[in-house]
């Protein structure tokens, strides 16, 4: 029977079958390259590195599926009927058809992504996950200035604003912020929300400048994705605590500029009627008897008559009662330790800033951990003669007036008691003083032997441990030493009795461990062997210490025998790990090494 052969171009195999390059996927879409780059980022599709690249290293591939995912995509048919309406526009527009461009550039079809969102985020701890790339670009692009020239418009530039806003204001409520640090870059953040860890980076509050050297457009893209994604994630968080999305704000606070403050007005008055609700069932029978007999009323007068019962609940001699009572409920039944210590740390605090402090953020920092804050300006809560502040933050030496009720800070204090989750003292941190060291609490504390730890790390340590109350070893006695008869005598554990009867025994067996570790290294040089205790002269011929010599040396190769031994038995791959891992180790205690060379020459400069 004849071998058929199979004709060259008529069926592929292998990567070829499996992977296509990016000028075959535009070929197969018919789509041009900026809106092929649009839909990739929009359906989450990235190039793929096949291990051959049949076409040459020079292309970028994508797999098979993707591109046929992408070709039944009904975006595609949405982006050409947009182009089709373009279209028509110009043609009404060549025509001078004025009447008609418009009407048909109001028509233009736009683009919703919710479909979208659902398929790559079917749950809400996935969206979460995929948080922190887009947390950053939705707070960058509300801090940058709306140019026509880079695409940048007003209202997408204030609806980022809108969106960070909103997202900050349910942090502070929940108190659902961990760290914060303050860096050139910007300041960084990191929030714990329903166990997913998202960290973010927000520029500082200046002018900020776009270069020409950024891909601005597609930056947009990913914007016009991040902006859906978030307002999905906020309607689904605002909802979580009872609250309606989006929030009515107050226009006036708006037009100051304070629409953060305005957004935890909002939350902490619009959560009080999920929380009226259970106190419902615990009214008195005249009060039970009056709601139902206003069954029939309108909804105004519901409203009215409810406010009427709770006002007469509360203290009538307490100004903004209503407010303080909202504020001291959780939105949440069931708190863990951390959310409850982030709640307290600023509790019973009252803050003042200082028109030349970073306000925004202090704004989202300080009632995330339970302090009352207001600032210097119009629409503020309270003014800076309030003599229940305890605190001011200011950042310039001069002040018009002082009040020595209060204490007067820098702003770095504020980020170093949060990361500490201790009120630090404030000494060093006065106006005028050089405050200690910014430490970053994304740095994770190396313990290690020879590690580099700063000064201020072993003092804010002693801190926290002072005011959980532990026990803290003494300077040279490490937590091993814990343990030791003497140190559980200062801890009350035993009395001096058995205290000296357990140190007599650690004595003894220290004499004993030595007495054979003397003995073991006689023996490496050759000694004849003499029991313990025994006062026998050491007697040794020639003979002797030539055989002593050569077991000294047959000992040694064993030994390096046996420590070479796990390097013989590993691979060559596992071999070249482990070399990579003890330079980079070396690396480590090397740069340790140069940090205490030169603070010890700080030091002895400063002397």
């Amino acid at each position: 029977m004849v071998k058929h052969y199979r004709p060259p171009g008529k069926k592929k195999e292998g990567n070829a079958a499996k992977y296509v390059t990016r000028s075959q996927a535009l070929k197969l879409l018919q789509i041009s390259l900026p809106l092929f780059r649009r839909l990739c980022i929009f359906k989450g599709i990235t190039p793929r590195e096949p291990k051959k690249k049949f076409k040459g290293t020079h292309h970028t591939y994508y797999h098979v599926k993707d591109i046929a995912f992408l070709h039944h995509e009904p975006l595609v048919e949405i982006h050409r009927t947009i182009r089709t309406h373009e279209k028509k526009i110009k043609k009404a527009e060549a025509k001078k058809n004025l009447e008609r461009a418009n009407k048909l550039r109001e028509q233009t079809p736009k683009i919703r992504l919710d479909r979208i969102i659902k398929e790559r985020y079917p749950r809400f701890v996935d969206a979460l996950g995929e948080l922190d790339d887009c947390l950053t670009t939705v707070h960058l692009f509300a801090a940058l200035p709306a140019l026509e020239s880079k695409k940048i418009d007003v209202e997408s530039v204030h609806r980022c604003r809108r969106l960070a806003h909103e997202w900050q204001a349910f942090l502070s409520r929940t108190h659902k912020l961990r760290k914060t640090f303050v860096s050139v870059k910007g300041i960084y953040y990191q929030a714990q929300v329903e166990g997913q860890t998202i960290t973010w980076i927000t520029p500082h509050p200046l002018q900020q400048v776009v270069p020409d050297t950024v891909d601005i457009t597609t930056m947009l893209n990913f914007l016009q994705f991040y902006e859906t994604l978030l307002g999905f994630v906020n309607f689904h968080l605002y909802h979580s605590i009872n609250l309606k999305y989006p929030p009515i704000l107050d226009p006036r606070l708006e037009a100051l500029a304070a629409d953060l403050y305005a957004l935890s007005r909002y939350v902490n008055t619009s959560a009080r009627p999920s929380i009226t609700n259970s106190e419902a069932d615990h009214l008195d029978g005249s009060d039970e008897v009056e709601v139902k007999e206003n069954e029939g009323q309108t909804e105004d007068e519901k409203s009215k008559l409810r406010l009427a019962q709770l006002q007469h609940q509360l203290p009538s001699n307490e100004p903004g009662s209503l407010m303080h009572l909202v504020e001291d409920i959780s939105g949440e039944d069931e708190e863990d330790q951390d959310t409850k210590e982030c709640k307290n740390l600023f509790k019973n605090m009252k803050f003042f800033l200082s028109r030349e402090v970073p306000r925004e953020s202090l704004l989202f920092v300080i009632p995330a951990f339970g302090g009352t804050v207001s600032w210097e300006g119009e629409g503020a809560p309270f003014g800076e003669s309030d003599q229940s502040i305890t605190h001011q933050v200011v950042d310039r030496e001069v002040q018009g007036h002082l009040f020595f009720s209060r204490e007067y800070v820098q702003p770095q204090w504020i980020y170093d008691c949060v990361n500490a989750r201790i009120i630090l003292p404030t000494e060093d941190y006065m106006v005028g003083r050089i405050p200690p060291p910014h430490l970053s609490p994304f740095v994770v504390d190396n313990e290690e032997e020879g590690a580099y730890v700063p000064d201020y790390v072993k003092t804010i340590k002693r801190l926290q441990n002072a005011a959980r109350k532990e026990v803290l070893p003494l300077p040279g006695v490490g937590k091993e030493d814990l343990g030791d008869p003497q140190n559980l005598l200062v801890e009350g554990i035993n009395d001096r009795a058995e205290a000296n009867e357990a140190a007599q025994r650690k004595e003894k067996m220290k004499m004993l461990e030595q007495q054979y570790h003397d003995e073991l290294k006689k023996e490496l040089q050759g000694a004849a062997y003499t029991p313990m205790g025994s006062n026998v002269g050491e007697q040794t011929c020639a003979g002797e210490i030539k055989t002593g010599e050569e077991s000294t040396s047959n000992i040694k190769q064993n030994v390096e025998d046996s420590a070479n031994m796990p390097l013989v038995m590993m691979s060559r791959r596992k071999r070249k790990l482990l070399e990579a891992m003890q330079i980079s180790n070396e690396r480590k205690r090397a740069a340790n090494d140069l940090i205490k060379q030169r603070k010890k020459k700080l030091e002895e400069s400063k002397r």
